[in-house]
């Protein structure tokens, strides 16, 4: 039996308890005072030095795009203020679900946006709900972009009355300009802008690089995007004090940010206007203009038109048609503008034809095909027959306009563009040297002429997007014919309902034998017609060689970076590509061949009354023809100084669609009137290239570059 405890024993144990539970509670207040002194003075600066960078936020402020100026300090591209609409989200949160809808409905009204448009705008790339192009990929602390280039009254309505738009903000941000002196466009030369994109943010935040954020706007295009790390300068922070929840309270500083550098251009506006307007009125004129092979007015689709330096490669003007107003990029663009430039329909506007188009080059090949001829065998003494036509094979190769001039040298061949005289050389060539159509490495002296020319692969111009034209020589056959033997293959085997007589003949021999380089391939290698492409860029990058005696050079438009106080950070100086090697001093034939071009050939009837005797102008006129196509007008001029270069596809010939206009481009270089030059061209602004750069005073304002002599700067 359990003896019973006494309540004496009861009673001190539970005091015992009571004891325990003291000491506990005591050592835990005690360790919570402890830890609360070293928090709160100890340790209390520095926790209140990290809690206050908490509450600290940075707010991009964008820098001042840097100018695009021409040789002469005229603005191309400026800068102007524009006044953009915000919604500053901290704000808006902080009303009800009824007023934001309200606030929001009216500012769709103001700023006439769809709602749904101010509604994407608002939210936060990658959060749910996002739409890729119109979402925030700024900070979440600055008020997100709605509206871009509004009308003042309206910014000015939305400032003087808050109370009917809270969390809205107007202001004035930099855009681009384009002042266009002498009514120019330059769109494929300058570029646009658009919104950096998330693999160009990544990388740059990999390649730890200050100058882009996650609002930032890049170049894109042109001179725009190749100078794009110095154009776009450098952005400054606003430091911004944010409560718990992520709201504004107020500004704790800025960090300056550094402006954008100016870029220095070879182009030279006034020339640049007379290359536009000349190029255009080709075409309208062109269209005009009755076809007597297809009976219809020539479509003029497409042109370009190219200016440039011989003996530095430098571009003066390059100006391609159809073409597009890069202000319709300022601000952003709609899809419905976006589409149209990249629609067929329009003549896909965003196609640089000067440096992106492709085209076979006719005529204007052949004074290359005679380098390589003389180079390789001939002689300026030989003669060969200029038939009405030359027979390879089963097929009849005619002369232009079956015209025959009996036998003539290389000289008259090329002033008067005879195509039997060049069809000969190129047969020549292929019955020593590669008869077995198979035999891909048989030599060939006009390809590889054509090579050392620079064809077949990009100038290296400073601008982005540049085609690479094409030979279509030996190796080329063979890969076109392995990638697209299955096609032709099929409609052989198939015959597939509604093909033409001529579309099965010739996939029959394609599926066969389309691998084989024939002496068909080569007569039309020889006279630039066949498969053979060329940029307009190389073709005049070409013709400068033949002014200089064989230096390729690499097309440059930039000539020298700029800092916003006139100091010269960077010369672009011209860059030598290769040289064209010339045992025969065929070059210097080339050059007084193409001297009676304008005098007694293709060219002359649109030279009448030109100053050839005091500015000697050398040329080669090319009607390209094409299958289903009106022939493409060429016309190549150069001198000591300068290659102009005209080019209008599905335009009929060279001289007669492009000839005259080429010439008013010449007028313009020289100040010709009539048939007097103005001596002082030398000293006319705007005329002849400068050989220093602009002044760039403190004050802002751009000088044009003065006269050598003196500290005259030269910018070679």
């Amino acid at each position: 039996m359990t003896k019973p405890t006494s309540p004496r024993t009861t009673s001190e144990r539970s005091r015992l308890r009571l004891v325990v539970v003291r000491v506990l509670v005591f050592s835990l207040f005690a360790t919570l005072f402890a830890r609360l002194y070293y928090l709160q003075v100890v340790s209390g600066e520095a926790y209140h030095a990290q809690a206050a960078s908490q509450s600290l936020r940075e707010v991009v402020v964008q820098p001042q795009r840097g100018l695009i100026v021409d040789d002469q300090g005229r603005p191309l591209v400026a800068n102007r203020m524009s006044w953009s609409v915000s919604v500053d989200r901290n704000l808006l949160a902080k009303l009800s679900s009824h007023d934001r809808t309200v606030v929001l409905d009216r500012l769709a009204t103001a700023v006439a946006t769809p709602v749904h448009r101010v509604r994407e705008a608002l939210v936060t790339c990658g959060d749910p709900g996002s739409v890729r192009g119109r979402c925030w990929n700024g900070s979440p602390y600055q008020p997100v972009p709605v509206a871009a280039d509004v009308r003042q009254s309206v910014a000015l309505r939305i400032l003087e009355q808050p109370e009917d738009y809270p969390a809205v903000v107007a202001q004035q941000q930099s855009v681009r300009a384009y002042p266009q002196p002498y009514g120019v466009n330059l769109a494929d030369v300058v570029g646009y802008l658009s919104p950096i994109t998330a693999g160009e943010l990544q990388h740059a935040r990999q390649q730890q690089d200050p100058s882009l954020n996650a609002a930032s706007t890049v170049g894109r295009a042109g001179v725009e995007q190749e100078y794009d790390r110095w154009l776009r300068g450098r952005p400054g922070y606003q430091r911004v004090a944010v409560d718990s929840m992520g709201r504004v309270l107020g500004s704790d500083g800025t960090v300056a940010g550094h402006p954008g550098d100016t870029l220095v251009t070879s182009i030279d506006a006034k020339v640049q206007g007379v290359a536009e307007h000349a190029l255009a009125q080709a075409i309208r004129t062109a269209r005009a203009t009755y076809d007597p092979v297809t009976h219809r007015n020539y479509r003029a689709d497409s042109g370009a038109a190219i200016v440039m330096q011989a003996r530095t490669g430098r571009i003066v003007a390059m100006a391609s048609q159809p073409t597009y107003d890069p202000s319709e990029w300022v601000g952003g663009i709609s899809s419905k503008q976006l589409a149209r430039l990249y629609s067929p329909k329009s003549g896909d506007p965003l196609l640089a034809r000067a440096l992106q188009g492709q085209f076979a080059p006719g005529s204007t090949w052949k004074p290359f095909m005679t380098v390589g001829a003389l180079n390789n065998g001939y002689r300026p003494s030989t003669r060969l027959d200029c038939s009405s036509g030359f027979q390879v094979g089963s097929r009849l190769f005619h002369n232009y306009e079956s015209e025959s001039l009996g036998y003539i040298d290389f000289a008259k061949a090329l002033q008067y563009s005879c195509d039997t005289f060049f069809y000969r050389v190129g047969y020549h060539f292929w019955q020593k040297f590669g008869s077995d159509p198979t035999n891909l490495n048989a030599r060939d002296p006009l390809v590889a002429e054509a090579k050392a020319f620079g064809f077949g692969r990009p100038t290296g111009i400073d601008v982005p997007g540049e085609s690479a034209g094409r030979i279509a020589d030996r190796h080329w056959k063979l890969a076109y014919w392995k990638a697209m033997k299955g096609y032709y293959c099929k409609i052989d085997r198939n015959n597939p309902p509604g093909t033409s007589a001529y579309l099965r003949l010739f996939a029959h021999e394609f599926c066969l034998e389309g691998s084989y380089y024939r002496a068909g391939d080569a007569v039309n290698f020889a006279i630039g017609q066949g498969d053979t492409l060329v940029t307009p860029l190389q073709l005049a990058r070409a013709y400068a060689a033949l002014s200089n005696g064989g230096t390729l050079y690499e097309p440059r438009i930039g000539k020298a970076i700029v800092s916003p106080g006139g100091r010269v950070i960077k010369r672009i100086r011209p860059q030598v590509q290769g040289h064209v090697t010339d045992p025969a001093h065929a070059i210097a034939y080339d050059n007084n061949a193409l001297l009676g071009t304008a005098k007694v050939g293709t060219m002359a009837w649109k030279m009448i009354g030109f100053p050839l005797d005091k500015i000697h102008i050398r040329s080669k006129t090319g009607s390209a023809e094409v299958y289903g196509k009106q022939s493409t007008s060429w016309v190549a001029s150069y001198d000591k100084n300068y290659v102009v270069l005209m080019m209008v596809s599905q335009a009929g010939t060279g001289s007669g669609s492009s000839g005259p206009f080429v010439r008013k481009i010449w007028e313009s270089l020289y100040g010709v009137h009539g048939t007097a030059v103005d001596r002082r061209r030398a000293d006319i602004p705007g005329v002849v290239a400068p050989t220093t750069l602009p002044s760039f005073l403190p004050d802002g304002s751009i000088l044009p570059p003065r006269p050598l002599g003196g500290h005259a700067r030269s910018s070679q």
